[in-house]
């Protein structure tokens, strides 16, 4: 194939409709004025909302619920939450997330003073929080903390241990405001309310120490952690009870460019107001019909099969390897001028893969199986022969599909096979260890194609075919590495 450039991100990756995948390809050094150190890594997740690191987690229950979203979004990236569960289950996972900080919570905890301590404390401890406004009504009549009912009698009722005189702020109170406030008044929560005394809001200082700490959140315009959520195009009374907390909804099908799921999502995009990223698609076909036939589509997830947990191309030699697919829909996205986002998701297993995918045209990546492995994800943590691994499966696999038929009527599959398996990966740690590996290699990446910004790779990036035998030269060869036994060199 030689060296793969053309002027379209199409040609760049096939002239001949041969299916490349991240193996077959590497980054050509270009001449650079760019230190790793200057590659600023902010990017478009969708059309609305974007996002300082190119990095998004992918919608498995072994890899994204409230703990993962709430991590990745502090670093910079986005979490998608899975749907393998109910929907007020996976609207809980959402309500968590966005209540884990935010320069004004105006979902807003309370407590009647009629309560009683025991259910003060178990409402605390439900949603990790260390205070709840009183309210009778939408009136606010006290606040009750941890320490005010830490040694208390259980059976006695809030109005015997709140605070009655509480230090408030009118509504439109600005940051700066608040904490002179709070430090005036040596208070730690701060509610707002209107003329007439209701509750409005809240400002704590907590949120406000998490907001110094993680400088490079994503965030909404409300200052809350910006949250993804999978969904069913059958399912539209799930995506509108997301709608009410979420900032974008991932359409999660396996093949979207379907009839039934597009008449689906035509319905859905008319009734929320989150971005809707549709997917996954993995032609330039299926591309052109979505930019031609859906209006207010605000992202695409591409690829099909290249995760490696999927045997979706084993088992019915359908796919399309996700550097093919990012490829073809970045050439339909160009040739129709549109500036909708495309996320490659499927088979990433570093920087360099990162690096290979937004030089093709993509705006971030999808990662399942180096999410997998960190503290973050919900899959159960295992030691096997003195090591420790962490469960990830396909959502395609048995047991994942056997879960979603028994909580979501929705998640039937229309195709009588499996297509994902079940196992272990290596346990990492922090998912910020492994985002600081991702981001250091891509860093790395653009600075030999001498790109500056994601936008700049995708017209300065020059990429080459590698033969097999090429490919494992560019791997470390002839000699013995501490993993390896003698046999092996």
């Amino acid at each position: 194939m030689g060296v793969i450039q053309g002027e379209g991100f199409r040609a760049k990756a096939s002239q001949t409709d041969l299916a490349v995948t991240f193996r077959d390809l590497i980054l050509l050094p270009g001449w650079t004025e760019v230190e790793p150190s200057q590659v600023e890594l902010s990017t478009q997740a969708t059309l609305h909302h974007s996002i300082n690191i190119p990095f998004i987690s992918s919608p498995m229950d072994t890899v994204t619920e409230s703990d993962m979203a709430i991590a990745l979004a502090r670093l910079g990236g986005l979490g998608v939450l899975h749907r393998n569960c109910t929907a007020e289950e996976e609207v809980e996972m959402a309500r968590k997330v966005k209540r884990a900080e935010s320069l004004i919570i105006k979902d807003v905890i309370t407590i009647s003073s009629a309560e009683t301590v025991r259910y003060a404390t178990e409402l605390m401890q439900k949603h990790n929080i260390s205070g709840l406004p009183v309210v009778e009504g939408e009136t606010l009549v006290g606040i009750v903390t941890g320490r005010d009912v830490r040694f208390a009698d259980p059976g006695l009722l809030v109005k015997d241990v709140m605070t009655k005189k509480v230090v408030t702020a009118p509504e439109d109170t600005n940051i700066e405001g608040a904490k002179e406030l709070l430090h005036k008044h040596r208070v730690e929560k701060l509610p707002l309310t209107d003329k007439q005394g209701r509750l409005k809001g809240l400002i704590t200082i907590k949120d406000m120490l998490l907001r110094g700490r993680f400088p490079n959140a994503a965030r909404d315009e409300n200052g809350q952690l910006l949250l993804g959520a999978a969904v069913s195009p059958f399912d539209l009374k799930r995506a509108k009870m997301l709608d009410e907390i979420v900032d974008i909804l991932v359409i999660d099908v396996s093949h979207f460019h379907n009839a039934n799921v597009f008449n689906s999502t035509k319905k859905l995009l008319e009734e929320v107001e989150a971005d809707v990223i549709v997917g996954s698609i993995g032609t330039y076909k299926a591309a052109e019909d979505a930019l031609t036939k859906l209006e207010g589509i605000a992202g695409f997830r591409v690829g099909i099969g290249s995760g490696s947990i999927c045997t979706t191309m084993e088992s019915t030699k359908a796919g399309s390897p996700t550097v093919y697919a990012t490829a073809q829909v970045a050439d339909a996205v160009q040739t129709y001028g549109s500036k909708v986002p495309i996320i490659s998701d499927g088979g990433i297993r570093g920087p360099g893969d990162a690096a290979v995918a937004l030089s093709l045209g993509a705006s971030a990546v999808m990662i399942g199986n180096l999410f997998a492995r960190c503290r973050e994800a919900p899959g159960t943590l295992i030691a096997i022969g003195g090591r420790y691994y962490k469960q990830y499966r396909g959502m395609g696999s048995p047991s994942a599909m056997a879960k979603r038929l028994a909580t979501d009527r929705y998640g039937a599959p229309s195709k009588g096979l499996p297509e994902g398996v079940e196992g272990w990966v290596p346990y990492k740690g922090e998912v910020n260890v492994v985002i600081q590996e991702l981001t250091a290699g891509l860093q790395a990446s653009m600075g030999y194609a001498g790109a500056r910004k994601v936008p700049e790779l995708w017209e300065k990036a020059r990429l080459a075919a590698i033969s097999q035998s090429g490919s494992e030269e560019a791997r470390p060869h002839d000699i013995l590495l501490p993993s390896e036994s003698p046999e092996r060199v």
